[in-house]
C-alpha cells in the first residue's frame, strides 16, 4: 500500500489528515481518491472497526486501490455521494475529504488533453466514458455559449474575442487538438502572459466538460445529511470559483452566500468553520510540488 507519487503527489497531506481528527473506529470518505495518497494516510490511522470509502470516476484510479474488508472503492462521481453511501448501508460518516480539480496523472497523461504542454486530442474528460468532450464544446457550442464559458469559468476579459476566433476558425476546419486550439487563439493571448492565458482557456473548457462547479454544489449540499455531528469536512480547492462555493457553504450554510436566520437572529448553517482563513501550502511544499501553489484548504465541523 505504497503512495503512488508518480500518479499524484498529495497536497498538504499532513494538514488534511490533521483536519479530519481521525477516530480509529470511525467512517471516513475520500471523494477524490486519485493516486490514493490521502486515502492511504487515513487508512493507516483506522482500526479494523473503522471504514474508508473512496470515490473516483476515472477508471485509471482503480489501479491504486487495495483489497481490505474495511476499504470500499466506488467508481462514481462524488455528486452521488448520498446514494452510494446508502447502498453501502452507511447512514453517517465522521469525516469527508475532497481534493478538487485535476490530478497530476490526468495532467501528465498527454492523450487526455488537459495540459497546454503537449499536443493531444481535445478531450479533458475526467471520466473517460463521459459523453461531452472538449472537442464537442469547441466545435459545437454556439458563440454565445462559448462567451459565457470563457467569461464565467476562465474569468477572461476578452471572452467575446476568444469565442469569435473559435467560431471563425471552425467554419473552415474542425479544431481537433490542443495545438489547433492554441494556434487559433494565439492572437488573443496577451504578450508575455501567454501561459496564464491558455491555462485559463483550458480551465474554462475543462470545467464545462466535467460540470465541475455543478458537481461541487451537489456534493456540498449533501454533506450535511451524511455527516455525523462533530464530523469534519475538509476541502481543498485550486481556483477562486471552487473556493468561493466552499467558503460560502462553510461560512454561511449556502452555496451562493445567502444567509438564513432563525427567529432569534441566529444564522442557520450545518457547519462551523474550523479555520476562518484558508490554509495554504508552505514554501518548501511549493518548491517540491509546484501544483500545490494555488491550493487553499478549508475545514469545517458539523454542528450537533
Amino acid at each position: 500500500m505504497e503512495n503512488n507519487t508518480t500518479y499524484h503527489i498529495p497536497v498538504m497531506l499532513h494538514e488534511c489528515i490533521e483536519g479530519l481528527t481521525i477516530n480509529p473506529d470511525g467512517v471516513y470518505v475520500d471523494v477524490t481518491f486519485g493516486g490514493g495518497g490521502h486515502s492511504k494516510e487515513i487508512y493507516k490511522k483506522l482500526s479494523s472497526k473503522g471504514k474508508l470509502i473512496v470515490f473516483d470516476q476515472d477508471p485509471d484510479a482503480k489501479e491504486n486501490a487495495w483489497e481490505a474488508d474495511n476499504f470500499y472503492f466506488v467508481a462514481a462521481n462524488f455528486a452521488f455521494i448520498s446514494n452510494h453511501l446508502r447502498l453501502l448501508g452507511v447512514k453517517h460518516v465522521d469525516g469527508i475529504l475532497a481534493d478538487l480539480g485535476v490530478s497530476s496523472h490526468q495532467f501528465d497523461e498527454e492523450t487526455r488533453g488537459f495540459s497546454i504542454r503537449a499536443n493531444a486530442p481535445l478531450d479533458m474528460r475526467m471520466n473517460k466514458h463521459g459523453e461531452l468532450s472538449a472537442k464537442s464544446v469547441v466545435n459545437e457550442y454556439d458563440e454565445f455559449e462559448l462567451v459565457k464559458i470563457f467569461r464565467s469559468y476562465g474569468e477572461l476579459s476578452n471572452a467575446r474575442k476568444i469565442a469569435g476566433e473559435i467560431v471563425k476558425a471552425r467554419a473552415s476546419k474542425k479544431i481537433n487538438t490542443t495545438n489547433d486550439l492554441m494556434e487559433v487563439l494565439g492572437k488573443c493571448a496577451p504578450k508575455f502572459k501567454e501561459h496564464k492565458f491558455f491555462a485559463q482557456v483550458f480551465q474554462a473548457i475543462r470545467i464545462e466538460v466535467n460540470q465541475e462547479l455543478e458537481v461541487l454544489e451537489k456534493f456540498l449540499e449533501q454533506t450535511a445529511d451524511v455527516m455525523a455531528p462533530g464530523g469534519k469536512l475538509v476541502v481543498m480547492s485550486y481556483h477562486s470559483l471552487e473556493d468561493r462555493l466552499v467558503k460560502n457553504y462553510m461560512k454561511r450554510g449556502s452555496i451562493h452566500g445567502e444567509i438564513t436566520k432563525d427567529f432569534f437572529g441566529n444564522v442557520l448553517k450545518p457547519f462551523t468553520e474550523v479555520n476562518r482563513h484558508p490554509i495554504i501550502p508552505n514554501e518548501e511544499e511549493i518548491e517540491l510540488n509546484t501544483r500545490a501553489r494555488s491550493a487553499k484548504l478549508r475545514i469545517a465541523e458539523k454542528n450537533g
